[in-house]
């Protein structure tokens, strides 16, 4: 029931915004996947899979001007984007059987070297669960169309990664997703519904 009511809350996000319907599915099996290849117990790659599929809720709570912009947002604009992630840990709050997701939901946007939000953590104080979705969510943003960009293909997105491990990413998860990628991408295009493939 739990799981049923996790696919519910992201469809409706994903009917909120057209440009990225089916992109919590996608991060959800890029980060299981990346959790397997790592030697995750499979009990907690389900509470991984809620939280990926959650990730993105407090996106509900930001205007849709801003959301669908085609051009770059404001610094204005980008602060409330940034509050993305607390919104969606508050509205996970309110849900029993979903508190110990709420950690992993509001540390998403932290960097490994602590230049992320919302608090600037860095290393191994940001939950594993958070890095892991990082990557997922951040590969996944990098080949999708989006209202102000075209997609990148996977070999530039992978380089990105690569560029930023260690910085921007943990290195370790860095690592599993760049040497593991051909057999995570065959799970996740074997799982997925093919109206969400891109």
């Amino acid at each position: 029931m739990n799981f049923e009511m996790v696919m519910a809350l992201s469809s409706a996000l994903d009917a909120k915004d057209k440009y990225t319907a089916g992109h919590s599915r996608r991060v959800m099996e890029y980060a299981a996947g990346i959790a397997r290849n790592m030697g995750v117990q499979e009990k907690d790659i389900e509470r991984l899979k809620m939280s990926a599929l959650l990730h993105d809720i407090g996106k509900i709570g930001v205007p849709d001007a801003i959301l669908y912009k085609e051009t770059r947002v404001s610094d204005k604009e980008y602060a409330v984007i940034k509050k993305h992630p607390e919104i969606g840990a508050n509205i996970l709050k309110a849900i029993d059987a979903f508190k110990d997701l709420v950690p992993v939901v509001y540390h998403h946007h932290e960097r490994f070297d602590g230049m992320g939000y919302p608090n600037g953590i860095y290393g191994e104080q940001i939950p594993l669960h958070s890095r892991i979705i990082a990557v997922a969510d951040s590969f996944d943003a990098m080949t999708s169309t989006r209202p102000y960009r075209k997609a990148l293909n996977s070999e530039a997105a992978l380089l990105e990664i690569e560029l930023n491990r260690g910085r921007q990413f943990d290195p370790t998860v860095s690592d599993i997703f760049l040497i593991r990628f051909s057999d995570i991408l065959d799970d996740v295009l074997k799982s997925m519904e093919p109206e969400y493939i891109i």
